[in-house]
């Protein structure tokens, strides 16, 4: 895992990111996740959720929770 510099810029605290990180835009959104940070570019904030969906397989909900079958109704 790759690693980054952090330092004090004026009142604020910033990350030196290695030149394969950093971003095309000017501007990021940021998130807090636990102890650490999420930064998605605002240019392109679907690219990344677009990029994750061919990591998931068909099967990846199946046997998480038992759910019974849907019962067949009479419509009134």
């Amino acid at each position: 895992m790759k690693s980054a510099k952090v330092f004090k810029s004026g009142n604020s605290q910033a990350v030196r990111l290695p030149k394969e990180f950093q971003f095309s835009g000017d501007e990021v959104y940021i998130k807090k996740a636990g102890r650490g940070v999420i930064l998605i570019p605002k240019d392109e904030p679907w690219e990344m959720f677009e990029q994750s969906l061919g990591e998931f397989t068909r099967d990846y909900m199946e046997g998480t929770r038992s759910q019974p079958t849907q019962e067949d109704r009479e419509d009134w």
